[in-house]
């Protein structure tokens, strides 16, 4: 009995020794899982509470957001995207949306269709006002201000302040950043 439980023992130590405990990674290509509530801190972000076609049907500008989430860009991106989420809080239709099931779809969609409006390059910030125009399409890390100037255009409304956001932080001083004010 005494070698049996020995035997479990080493077993058990080897095993945890082998193992490697998981860590997600800012800088790096590897899939951590939701990058929004990795990163950002706010995992409501995804899936998105209503889709581009309700959005354009209800006459709300529309923000769609492209990523991946085994996407260093996406993932340092992350925190603008909930930032954008607490400054307009239910003034517009923040829609972050995965590339995985746009790829390979023919660009020709439909107005109300995300595959019209991705370009193949992550991440992209696409604004569209109420009335079906395209007010910003720009990819990779689009500033905070540009995308902040652009929904005021598209909503009417007076842009919110800024804070300031260091996408280069670790992911726990990013969040505190955002989160600050």
């Amino acid at each position: 009995m005494a070698s049996l439980l020995r035997l479990l023992l080493s077993l058990s130590v080897a095993l945890l020794l082998i193992v490697r405990p998981a860590h997600a990674v800012l800088n790096d290509d590897s899939y951590d899982g939701n990058i929004y509530a990795l990163y950002a801190g706010n995992g409501s972000l995804v899936p998105p509470t209503s889709t581009l076609k309700e959005s354009r049907a209800d006459g709300r500008t529309s923000v769609l957001i492209f990523y991946l989430d085994d996407s260093a860009v996406s993932k340092r991106f992350a925190p603008v995207v909930s930032e954008l989420q607490r400054l307009w809080t239910r003034s517009i239709d923040l829609l972050p949306l995965t590339t995985d099931e746009l790829q390979g779809r023919e660009s020709g969609a439909a107005a109300d269709e995300p595959a019209r409006y991705w370009n193949g390059r992550i991440p992209q910030v696409v604004v569209i006002a109420p009335d079906g125009r395209v007010v910003l399409d720009q990819d990779g890390q689009v500033p905070l201000a540009v995308i902040n100037g652009a929904i005021a255009e598209a909503t009417g409304l007076p842009a919110p302040e800024l804070p300031s956001i260091n996408p280069e932080g670790r992911f726990n001083e990013v969040n505190i950043e955002v989160t600050a004010n």
